[in-house]
């Protein structure tokens, strides 16, 4: 039996196109941890260093605002967002 290999959407998060629609997809979710599962493969994508160093976070709060669960402060998902390189943008609803 042939042995498959573990799907991690990071793999494939490697333009800013796919990045901002997997976002934008994401944030449609009734779930908010879908929106923060989001962020949190486009931050290993782009790798979980960088992102706490471009967004003033440590490493560490970093880690727990994406945890499972988590209910980062508003402040910080901003943060977050900006440091990624994308805009969130309200649109009417139909």
């Amino acid at each position: 039996m042939p042995k498959l290999s573990t799907f991690d959407t990071a793999d494939f998060l490697d333009n800013e196109e796919l990045i901002s629609e997997y976002l934008s997809v994401a944030l449609e979710d009734p779930d908010p941890d879908m929106f923060l599962m989001a962020v949190r493969n486009v931050a290993r994508a782009r790798g979980m260093s960088q992102l706490a160093k471009d967004s003033g976070l440590g490493r560490e709060s970093l880690y727990k605002a994406l945890a499972p669960g988590a209910k980062p402060r508003y402040e910080t998902v901003l943060k977050l967002v900006a440091a990624l390189g994308v805009k969130l943008h309200a649109v009417p609803a139909h």
